[in-house]
Formats: C-alpha cells, sequence, structure tokens
C-alpha cells in the first residue's frame, strides 16, 4: 500500500512539472468580418439586412428576456461565395470542406494601385511581385486581396461606386476586382483553398461576365467579400478561420472570419 501510495505521488509531481500544452490561439486574433446592421452593404438587386425585435423587457414572471429575428440575402455584408453560385453541380455552402476554409494564409496588398483606380484588376504580376519578395505562394494557403476599400466601408457611395438600388444601379458600380487572367494563372500554377478581398465582390464592379468567378469556382474554390482590417495582417505567417453559416444547399451566407496572427 506504502509503495503504491510513493508511486501515486510521484506521478502527481510529474504531471505538476510537465510544461502546460501549447495554447493553438496563442498570438493576437483580428476580426475580419463587418457586422450586420442597417449599415451593412449589399448588391444593389439585393434585399438589406433587416433585424426585428420580437421580445425584449420583463416578462409577466419577472425576469428578462429578449429575441429577435433577421432576415438577409446570402450575399452581402461579409459573406461567402459558395462555388456552386457560379458553377452548376459544384459545392454549395454546406459542402464546402472545413479544412479549406481555416489554414494558413497570405495578403497580396495593391492597395497603392487601388487608391487611384477604383476600377483595378489584380494581375498575375502582382502575384509575381509579391512572390519576389515573401516567396512563392505555399500551397494550400487562402489567398486575401488588399485594395484598401475596406477604409471606406460603410459608406456605399465610395465602397460602392454608388449609393443607387436596384438593376440600373449596377452598371454604375466601380471597386477593384481580380483580373481573370490572374485567376486562370492562379487555378493552372498555385494551389490555394479559398480566396477573399475587402471589395463587393472578386470580379471588378464593372465586370458583366464575372469570369474570375466562373473560374474559381469550377475549380471549387470559394470566395469570401467584404473582409475588414486586412491592413491590420502581415504579408504571410498567419492563420485564418472563415465559418460560414450553413445553409443547406445555399449559393452563400454570412461569414464570420477571424485571423490568428502569432
Amino acid at each position: 500500500m506504502k509503495r503504491r501510495f510513493v508511486l501515486l505521488v510521484s506521478s502527481l509531481l510529474l504531471l505538476s512539472c510537465r510544461p502546460a500544452p501549447p495554447d493553438p490561439f496563442a498570438g493576437k486574433l483580428v476580426d475580419l468580418s463587418h457586422p450586420f446592421d442597417e449599415q451593412t452593404i449589399y448588391w444593389p438587386t439585393a434585399e438589406p439586412f433587416r433585424l426585428e425585435k420580437d421580445f425584449e423587457g420583463a416578462t409577466d414572471k419577472g425576469y428578462f428576456y429578449a429575441a429577435k429575428r433577421f432576415s438577409t440575402a446570402e450575399h452581402g455584408g461579409t459573406h461567402i461565395d459558395a462555388p456552386f453560385h457560379f458553377a452548376e453541380g459544384r459545392n454549395t455552402v454546406d459542402q464546402i470542406p472545413l479544412e479549406q476554409l481555416i489554414g494558413s494564409a497570405v495578403v497580396v496588398d495593391v492597395s497603392q494601385k487601388c487608391a487611384t483606380e477604383a476600377d483595378y484588376q489584380v494581375s498575375a504580376e502582382d502575384f509575381a511581385a509579391w512572390e519576389r519578395e515573401q516567396g512563392q505562394i505555399p500551397a494550400g494557403a487562402i489567398l486575401l486581396l488588399r485594395t484598401g476599400f475596406g477604409r471606406r466601408w460603410p459608406d456605399r457611395k465610395t465602397y460602392m461606386g454608388t449609393d443607387e438600388r436596384g438593376a440600373e444601379a449596377v452598371p454604375k458600380l466601380h471597386f477593384p476586382g481580380l483580373h481573370p487572367e490572374a485567376a486562370r494563372w492562379l487555378v493552372a500554377n498555385r494551389q490555394i483553398k479559398a480566396v477573399g478581398l475587402d471589395t463587393p465582390s472578386i470580379d471588378t464592379g464593372q465586370s458583366t461576365l464575372f469570369e474570375s468567378h466562373r473560374i474559381f469556382f469550377d475549380k471549387n474554390i470559394p470566395a469570401f467579400e467584404n473582409l475588414a482590417n486586412l491592413d491590420r495582417l502581415p504579408a504571410k505567417d498567419f492563420y485564418v478561420i472563415a465559418l460560414p453559416m450553413k445553409i443547406k444547399g445555399g449559393t452563400g451566407g454570412p461569414l464570420r472570419v477571424v485571423a490568428l496572427v502569432k
């Protein structure tokens, strides 16, 4: 009995001396999502976000209770585009593997070019310039594009080029996006999990064919749009967790995105 007691005490002492396991969330967390409220920016033809109160206050039994209901289009605010949005037979929101939504990430900063050209399209040369400084975009990375337009949120006119609504407003949209040739270069030469940026669309505002969407989505690569705070991220060596509302059969949906910067 005494020997067993000694062994038990020794084991407990060893356990107490063992270093604590590393905290997987050690580092700085950066919220890359805009809030959903009455200022949330949507495509001109989409219905805006609505939050309505069902009840708020004291119940007849004397305790506080609050409940609300919301409604939203799939594509507005910080959200995900599922591949099915522009590619028949490809993944809907609920079918996107979690592995594609979580992983190491890089930021390609083109904000200086976008500051003087609202319709700028990120090019393959922009990626080549980034790689000359930072090394090759890692296989399996989440690729984020910083245009600088995130700083204009929630001013619809400066962020989108127009604050008008309806189909007649769509030709008046002006904001940066990704050039289709650059999208083709990426899917042919790099292996990325997802692409995201701080504008309403991965195609520029003046696009009518949405080619970059179609190129990525045909390969089941989802997109994150209307991201926030990309200016708070380094060029590389950080981690992204991007979890959308799990809408069965959805073409997109609200997205909460955070970055973990070591």
